[in-house]
């Protein structure tokens, strides 16, 4: 049965952990399989789409991808989801293989298990899910514990709440895991991808298949044609907040925030990008993504940050009657100051 359904692969990870390129990468390396994209991106500025819109592949068209900006995917399911899906298998074109880029901040859990639902289960299944793990952020401890220091904080502060809301999310994600990809190897030692490993394996139960990769670079053949048929074993992979569900209460993102930055030219975009770090430092912005528009250059510059981080290349050209202008997402914690980093972002350009 699983043969004649259409297979979905879905490829989750924390933010910046390198999804979308790692997708790019693979329409580029389809190998003439016509792929359909649903992406859903935390925020209200498409950046992703817009990429990958860009990325020129002949078997997935602009009409193939499909994004999803209402919110996260996992709390829009019979919304936003089902409707997509089922707009999408009505086509008289049918795609070969379905991809879905969640969100950083979603729960790969409430998607899969829409695939239940009697009107897709009949049609497709799941081939598998993906999780991206941005190695370099791991080995620098970004998830790990610190049981001592908690302790020491425990002392001075009877009232601390000592669940992050990262690493819990971090925890989800891995915990949905049919392969896990650890992406950006390159940035790390062999002593570096040790603790990768170790730290990834700790957090979870099951053991997963766990791959490494550099920018992204995953053959098709191995993200594709999993054959797992995921939505069969979710119970075994419930999320924190499904727990919590489980107790009646409701899964929420107001752990996070994200806004919209947008402006003019960028007139020295190498100034602005390292006077942007500090703001990211200052404000513990957990990421920034968007398009900047640099005087006399016809293409639009791309800056990507995760942490201080920040990946920039100049990615596309203007499309003809496009409006120029720098247009940036900025995702941190419920608590982030936006407007503090707004007139910081501002000052820095």
């Amino acid at each position: 049965m699983l043969q004649q359904k259409i297979p979905a692969t879905v490829i989750t990870g924390f933010l910046g952990a390198g999804k979308t390129t790692m997708i790019r990468n693979l329409l580029q390396n389809a190998n003439g399989k016509r792929i359909a994209l649903i992406i859903n991106e935390f925020g209200d500025l498409g950046v992703d789409g817009d990429v990958l819109k860009g990325c020129g592949a002949e078997t997935c068209s602009e009409d193939d991808i499909i994004e999803l900006t209402n919110g996260c995917i996992c709390c829009t399911v019979a919304d936003d989801f089902i409707p997509t899906m089922s707009k999408l298998l009505e086509r008289e074109n049918r795609p070969d293989h379905i991809v879905i880029e969640t969100s950083g901040l979603a729960l790969p859990q409430p998607l899969v298990a829409a695939f239940n639902w009697p009107e897709i289960k009949t049609q497709v299944t799941v081939d598998g899910v993906i999780t991206v793990v941005d190695s370099a952020a791991v080995a620098a401890g970004r998830f790990a514990d610190d049981h001592d220091r908690v302790d020491a904080l425990r002392v001075e502060d009877d009232n601390l709440d000592h669940e992050s809301p990262l690493e819990e999310l971090f925890e989800d994600q891995l915990t949905a895991a049919d392969l896990i990809v650890l992406n950006k190897t390159d940035l790390i030692d062999a002593a570096g991808l040790k603790i990768v490993r170790d730290e990834v394996a700790s957090r979870i139960a099951r053991k997963p298949a766990m791959i490494e990769a550099r920018n992204g670079d995953v053959a098709a053949a191995v993200l594709l044609g999993l054959g797992i048929g995921t939505e069969d074993d979710i119970a075994n992979r419930k999320s924190h907040h499904e727990l919590e569900h489980e107790n009646g209460e409701e899964h929420d993102h107001d752990e996070f925030h994200s806004f919209v930055v947008e402006f003019g030219p960028v007139a020295d975009p190498a100034g602005f990008i390292e006077r942007l770090k500090g703001v990211i430092g200052e404000h513990d912005v957990l990421r920034v993504k968007g398009f900047a528009d640099v005087p006399g250059k016809p293409m639009r510059l791309l800056i990507q940050a995760v942490g201080s981080r920040i990946d920039q290349y100049f990615e596309r050209a203007w499309g003809p009657g496009e409006t120029r202008g720098t247009r940036l997402v900025v995702i941190g914690l419920h608590d982030m100051d936006e407007q503090a980093v707004r007139a910081a972002i501002a000052a820095a350009v």
